[in-house]
């Protein structure tokens, strides 16, 4: 049997192979398993009018910061998870070159499913721009190609 990686090694090969964040500027933080920072300045290629932020930006920003919530826990019992839902108020609008800060953490964690909640932040006005609250489907890491990521078969 192998051993567990712990969650912080997780966490990294997860930042590896996330070319969404990455090709989005996005960068994730754990404080602790179940708790997340992801942060992201507005760039002009996320604007959908003169100066104003795409919501689905946003809530590419909310999904990711409510999934690594999720999947920080899930990690520690060497699972992964999936969307099964999520919802996002947009509470104010968001600019060009805003700095957002987006706060996850996990509500509830049950056999089969996590509920996760998140705020973004605009650091540059200090202001909540956006809350939301998803549901994450739990199953164990071996059912995808991340354990091959894991533990690489010897040639």
């Amino acid at each position: 049997m192998e051993p567990t990686p712990n969650v912080a090694t997780l966490l990294a090969l997860y930042k590896q192979i996330n070319n969404y964040g990455r090709m989005n500027g996005m960068e994730l933080s754990m404080t602790k398993p179940g708790e997340v920072v992801y942060t992201m300045k507005v760039r002009k290629d996320h604007l959908s009018s003169p100066g104003t932020c795409h919501g689905g930006v946003l809530a590419g920003l909310m999904d990711a910061a409510l999934g690594a919530a999720a999947l920080s826990l899930a990690f520690t019992a060497s699972e992964l998870v999936s969307t099964v839902e999520f919802k996002i108020n947009y509470l104010l609008p968001v600019r060009l070159h805003d700095h957002l800060l987006a706060r996850g953490h996990v509500e509830h964690s049950g056999k089969t499913l996590i509920v996760a909640s998140a705020d973004i932040y605009c650091a540059t006005r200090e202001i909540v721009v956006a809350r939301g609250l998803g549901t994450f489907n739990r199953y164990p890491a071996d059912k995808r190609d991340f354990h091959e990521l894991l533990f690489p078969k010897e040639v």
